[in-house]
């Protein structure tokens, strides 16, 4: 150990300048504030959004479109993607649990069966609803489609 190699502990010494205790310290009077303005005050918070007076972003930008409260979105799953996970997993029934494990769907997921692709697997296929095309293409492969 030497004197030039001596170090304070780690955590001891603060790095920061307090601010706002006395003149004495170089960061009395306005603390860094500045004087004047709502910046100056105590309790000041600026709104989401604000730009200095100016129309804010959210405010100049054209709103359009309308999205019911109430409406019920539904995870879409395809006929090609059964037809996939039927060959791929070797699968007679299919259900959302099935679509779960194998991350076509997440859990709380209404799931609705769509029209699009080929299907030539003869399954069974249980979801929360079906389009027409979707409930065609399967009784045509010989398969069942239940509504939950």
């Amino acid at each position: 150990m030497k004197l030039n190699t001596l170090k304070p502990a780690e955590g001891s010494i603060k790095t920061g300048k307090r601010i706002g205790r006395g003149q004495g310290s170089g960061r009395g009077g306005t603390s860094t504030r500045g004087h004047n303005g709502a910046k100056s005050r105590s309790g000041y918070s600026r709104k989401l959004g604000f730009e200095g007076g100016q129309m804010p972003l959210y405010r100049r930008v054209p709103k359009f479109g309308f999205r019911s409260p109430n409406r019920i979105e539904t995870k879409p799953v395809n006929l090609d993607t059964l037809q996939e996970l039927a060959t791929s997993k070797k699968l007679s029934v299919i259900t959302v649990e099935t679509l779960l494990e194998n991350g076509l769907a997440a859990k709380g997921d209404v799931v609705k069966v769509l029209g699009r692709g080929e299907l030539s697997a003869k399954v069974e296929v249980t979801a929360h609803s079906f389009s027409k095309s979707a409930i065609e293409a399967i009784e045509k492969a010989g398969g069942k489609a239940t509504t939950l």
